[in-house]
């Protein structure tokens, strides 16, 4: 969330911004200027009154001890009362609604972030390894793990729906073995620690991070008696959520942790897209990343975290780019944001593999996450920044579509064998 007085005091920057993203200023920020002109209105004239009726007060105790008549005076006071009560509620309702508008109102991209209003204006960074070369054409890897055996897709739409997948074999053995791959990397050569945080959060949580209200439809809610939970869209959530409504010991910054976890998408905005095999599915792995930092380091911390994911992709010898996304492909709660887009042959295509993004103090002012200062009593927003380290089973897509071989099986790059005590997968004898 952004600041009230920020956006008051910068009202036509935020509304470029919003223009840049691709939005229309007065839907998204309505009559923010006229709510906060009566919000402020009622609060300068309640105060006024409050000190009309003190006065009023003191004058009737003299009257009083003097024998005079009070009752008039009495009267007054008596309407002052009424009339910052009202005032009071209605400066409460405006402030309920400036909140609601706020709480709407994107992150303002940093001014690095490449100006667009859409993915096809994002920029490409750079570029690390070479495409594989085949004696023959590379298949997808639905048609891959359909023939391995390892990868069932007609059985996980029969015990749950569209969009699920069961891994069988060998093809179980990778999944597990990426995510503790990825983990050891980050926690023992990265510095992060680990964390298995809860599956499901509450409405509280998804705030935080910015997920509730907005992306409410993209997510599945778990009615729990009389107020609703949410499993994680990303254990982003969770992890983050760790430190809401603390102050934090700013000589323990940066504080970088790490989570493997399930996560869970309803995807209602994007129905009919990645139908084909396990690009976008209602329940997938990721191990996250998430950092707490001060404001002045924030962005050398989103080029390490970038970088730590981007190691996982070099370590496992997979061909990938890095793209700034512009303002019309960022994410609602994001300053800046790369995505690491990884190589997959049997597709022919980059593909989303990680998003790294800094929030500066866009989540930590929603879940009231501050430090405090050496030398200072005063605290301050912390910022805030995320990515995956990486997404398991598009990482496993890749392997198995770029490390397939003419025999129909696939290669498993070194850094993974001693994880999946084989060197590559082959038919699943049933």
């Amino acid at each position: 969330m952004l600041d009230l007085s920020f956006v008051r005091d910068n009202l036509p920057l935020v509304e470029e911004k919003l223009r840049q993203r691709g939005m229309k200023p007065t839907e998204v920020l309505k009559n923010f200027a006229q709510i906060d002109a009566q919000r402020r209105q009622a609060i300068t004239s309640a105060e006024t009154m409050k000190a009309q009726r003190n006065r009023a007060t003191e004058e009737i105790a003299k009257l009083k001890k003097s024998g005079q008549d009070a009752s008039a005076l009495i009267a007054e006071t008596k309407e002052l009362r009424e009339h910052v009560e009202e005032l009071g509620k209605a400066a409460e309702e405006y402030e309920t609604r400036l909140q609601q508008i706020l709480s709407g109102i994107p992150n303002i991209p940093h001014p690095t972030v490449p100006v667009g209003k859409s993915a096809d204006d994002n920029v490409e960074v750079r570029r690390w390894g070479t495409p594989p070369t085949f004696g023959f054409a590379p298949k997808p890897h639905w048609e891959i793990g359909e023939q391995l055996g390892v990868l069932d897709l007609e059985r996980a739409a029969k015990i749950t729906g569209a969009r699920f997948a069961v891994y069988w074999d060998l093809g179980a053995r990778l999944e597990r073995a990426l995510a503790n791959f990825m983990l050891d990397l980050h926690t023992r050569e990265h510095g992060y620690t680990e964390v298995l945080p809860p599956y499901v959060v509450n409405s509280e949580s998804m705030y935080g991070t910015g997920q509730l209200p907005k992306f409410a439809a993209d997510s599945f809610k778990v009615p729990h008696g009389d107020k609703d939970l949410w499993l994680i869209p990303t254990s982003e959530v969770p992890v983050t959520n760790l430190y809401r409504d603390e102050v934090l010991d700013g000589a323990q910054l940066p504080i970088s942790l790490t989570a493997y976890t399930p996560c869970f998408r309803s995807e209602a905005g994007s129905y009919g897209k990645d139908v084909r095999g396990i690009i976008r599915q209602h329940q997938f792995q990721k191990v996250e990343m998430v950092k707490f930092t001060r404001p002045e380091d924030s962005y050398e911390q989103l080029e390490k975290l970038t970088h730590n994911a981007e190691e996982v992709l070099q370590k496992l010898g997979l061909h990938y780019r890095v793209v700034a996304l512009s303002t019309g492909d960022i994410g609602f709660s994001a300053a800046k944001t790369y995505d690491i887009e990884v190589w997959l042959p049997g597709q022919q295509l980059f593909r989303e593999i990680s998003s790294c993004s800094n929030f500066e103090s866009f989540q930590a002012r929603r879940a009231n996450i501050r430090y405090r200062p050496a030398g200072k009593n005063k605290t301050e927003f912390v910022h805030t920044l995320n990515g995956s380290g990486l997404a398991v089973g598009r990482t496993w897509v890749a392997i198995v579509e770029n490390y397939q071989q003419a025999d129909g099986s696939v290669l498993i790059p070194e850094a993974l064998r001693p994880y999946t005590g084989t060197d590559r997968l082959t038919p699943r004898k049933i």
